[in-house]
């Protein structure tokens, strides 16, 4: 192994480790973790008594023309449950992150992601409620209460993120105060400096965050809708894997400071907002609603919120690329320096005043 490679080995084996030999970092990571195993436990268990409970396929009873509504119907459920399970699990990813890299941006925007995991966690039970009572005019189950056994669990969902919330916004705000700290020994006490690196910061996390509802929306449409068309569908399958390199060249020319590379990413942007806003119209456009009725709440839910992150992204990127030039590149990619406060106390108000002889002497 190389040596920088070794050293970036250590130094995020020392970062993650730091996460739990520390208080508040340890509690943030321990509530996360404990609402996403409690999460995943859940949505399984829902998955599990829904599949338990359907007949085999071919004892449904439906006409020809229904078929695409009944595999529609079908589809809502898992890709619902698979889908918050995704979110959990990546939320965690998040957390990690964030804790790592001391990024309170981004534990601020884990927060609100939270907002939009109760969101969602709401809508499902509407949707999957509608789903199952669809799938019975079809007589696709052999248990008739399906519904009764998973709606207390569904419901508790929600409860259990709101609490989740609450808690973590208040470990938010002490671990903005502990790692307060942490940034002035890394960026100085320049307020211009800071403030240039917060900017930074608001734009890698939403660039995390922009991924995870991109590909939620597209999953959903995916599975459920399907493009009308083989060339429709492929194009929207290819996007995800296309969305992924834009996001990362968009992090890696802000921390090289490439003009030219942030013009060409905040146009791609500019047409990922127009996509969006093309499918947020068709969702509710009368000839085309029909393909989106079964999960006609939760695409508009993940629209809306990517259209408002697109938005919010653009403006950021804009933002960074007129701090270009102002210093925050060599802090960036400057490896951390351990030091304590005496030292950065001393480093801040360190003047070089000229040495004077400590005594004359005479020839």
């Amino acid at each position: 192994m190389s040596p920088a490679k070794s050293n970036r080995a250590s130094s995020l084996a020392k970062s993650t480790g730091e996460i739990f030999t520390r208080k508040w970092p340890r509690l943030f990571f321990i509530v996360a973790a404990l609402q996403a195993i409690i999460g995943i436990a859940f949505e399984s268990y829902t998955f599990a008594q829904f599949q338990s409970g359907l007949k085999d396929l071919n004892d449904w009873s439906s006409a020809e023309d229904s078929t695409a509504e009944s595999q529609s119907q079908l589809k809502t459920i898992p890709t619902f449950l698979g889908l918050l399970m995704l979110g959990f699990i990546y939320d965690m990813i998040l957390v990690w992150d964030a804790l790592r890299m001391k990024n309170t941006i981004q534990i601020i925007g884990l927060c609100i992601a939270n907002l939009a995991f109760l969101v969602y966690s709401a809508l499902q039970i509407d949707q999957i409620h509608v789903a199952i009572n669809e799938l019975k005019k079809f007589n696709a189950f052999n248990d008739l209460q399906v519904w009764e056994q998973v709606q207390g669990i569904l419901i508790a969902i929600p409860c259990i993120i709101s609490l989740v919330t609450v808690v973590l916004s208040f470990i938010a705000w002490k671990l903005y105060q502990e790692f307060a700290w942490d940034i002035l020994k890394h960026i100085g006490a320049d307020y211009r400096m800071k403030k240039r690196f917060l900017h930074y910061q608001v734009y890698i996390a939403l660039l995390k965050f922009d991924f995870f509802f991109f590909v939620g929306f597209t999953i959903q449409f995916l599975v459920v809708v399907g493009g009308k068309t083989t060339a429709e569908f492929g194009v929207t399958a290819a996007a995800i894997p296309v969305t992924i390199a834009i996001l990362l060249c968009a992090a890696w020319f802000t921390r090289r400071e490439w003009k030219f590379g942030m013009i060409i990413v905040m146009i791609l942007y500019l047409g990922g907002l127009t996509y969006f806003i093309y499918k947020l119209a068709r969702i509710y456009d009368p000839v085309e609603k029909t393909y989106y009725e079964p999960v006609k709440k939760s695409l508009t839910a993940f629209a809306v919120l990517t259209i408002v992150l697109i938005i919010l992204t653009i403006i950021n990127a804009m933002v960074c690329m007129f701090n270009f030039g102002r210093g925050l590149k060599q802090h960036l990619n400057t490896p951390r320096q351990e030091i304590d406060k005496d030292q950065a106390s001393y480093s801040m108000n360190d003047v070089k005043q000229p040495q004077l002889p400590s005594r004359m002497t005479i020839d």
